[in-house]
């Protein structure tokens, strides 16, 4: 079955010949990954950044290397957003997991590995739900990738946005006790994680999802006020590629449905 394709095409997104390298900073202040150097691995995050995230996959697997970092960001979030086929996506989460496995013993000091390789089972925990992914020991798996994404790039601004999602999914799940002294998960570590993150990368519509999705689960109605703040904060952001207009279209939708 071919993938969809993404719903918001923009000239915008397309970033042809000194273009991507010109934006790369800007582009890629949340994940830190450095401009790539192969002209085929650039091709790969030209393809993402524009919404083809079919071809970006296909190329970054193609080019290896640097451009596998480009091919996982791509099928991951390929599958977040718009993949509706539950069984493809999970699917999609744990190639994206098995690739990164991979690459920590093959580029262990490459922060996106680490990280996109607790993003992919952070989604695949929450798509079979989070107290099964829990049961099954992968809460520690996504903490211990995530703790040594940071430990990489402390300025991995994305990194932090997980890690703060990783401490209120928990809470959530299991309760502040239990979650504390089993998973070391604090709300106060959390809210910091987050504050961290849009430090880094202000202009991040993500960042506040999850923010205010993270404050409802461990604060409840008592944050419900900054939550909705931060959905609306989200829903105003502008976006610069393909990624980030999901991120944008989320927000807008949550709003729709309040």
């Amino acid at each position: 079955m071919p993938w969809k394709k993404f719903p918001h095409p923009d000239k915008a997104y397309v970033h042809a010949g000194e273009s991507l390298k010109k934006h790369w900073a800007r582009l890629h202040r949340g994940d830190a990954e450095p401009f790539p150097g192969d002209a085929a691995v650039q091709e790969a995050w030209r393809a993402f950044h524009a919404g083809d995230f079919a071809r970006a996959v296909e190329l970054g697997l193609a080019a290896g290397g640097a451009g596998l970092v480009a091919a996982n960001k791509a099928a991951i979030i390929y599958a977040t957003y718009l993949e509706s086929d539950d069984e493809k996506k999970l699917a999609l989460f744990l190639e994206v997991a098995k690739r990164c496995e991979t690459l920590q013993l093959e580029t262990p000091d490459c922060a996106n590995v680490w990280y996109q390789h607790a993003n992919a089972l952070g989604r695949y925990s929450q798509g079979i739900s989070v107290s099964k992914a829990l049961a099954q020991g992968l809460g520690g798996k996504i903490r211990r990738s995530l703790d040594r994404a940071v430990e990489i790039e402390p300025k991995h601004a994305d990194a932090h946005i997980a890690l703060g999602t990783y401490h209120a999914e928990v809470i959530d799940k299991v309760g502040a006790l239990v979650g504390g002294l089993t998973y070391g998960a604090r709300k106060d570590a959390g809210v910091e994680h987050f504050e961290t993150a849009l430090r880094l990368n202000p202009d991040s519509a993500i960042a506040r999802v999850e923010f205010a999705n993270a404050l409802a689960m461990m604060y409840g109605r008592s944050r419900l006020k900054d939550a909705e703040r931060l959905y609306a904060e989200a829903a105003a952001c502008v976006p610069v590629d393909a990624m980030e207009r999901l991120d944008v279209e989320l927000a807008r939708a949550e709003l729709a449905d309040d």
